[in-house]
């Protein structure tokens, strides 16, 4: 396949909407509150104590935000494929 052929296929439509961001944000608080109880063993890392999440380390905040913008990007290429996000 020519490389000309897959950047014609390549959706031009990838800017950053409100919408996206949006949906990146719940997916996020949505990765961080399955992540806070179903994480079983805390406090490998550095604290911190910010809004009530009292062992909650460095280490499970990037873990979780890490799968939540993993979750977010499914979602925003599904509802982009379904033509439900523009």
């Amino acid at each position: 396949m020519n490389i000309n052929n897959i950047v014609a296929l390549a959706n031009n439509n990838t800017g950053w909407s409100t919408q996206i961001a949006f949906i990146m944000i719940i997916s996020n608080v949505f990765a961080i509150g399955v992540g806070r109880y179903a994480i079983q063993v805390r406090n490998l890392g550095p604290s911190m104590p910010i809004a009530g999440l009292e062992g909650f380390g460095l280490t499970e905040l990037l873990a979780t935000t890490s799968l939540g913008h993993v979750i977010g990007a499914g979602v925003i290429l599904g509802l982009r494929g379904t033509g439900l996000l523009a």
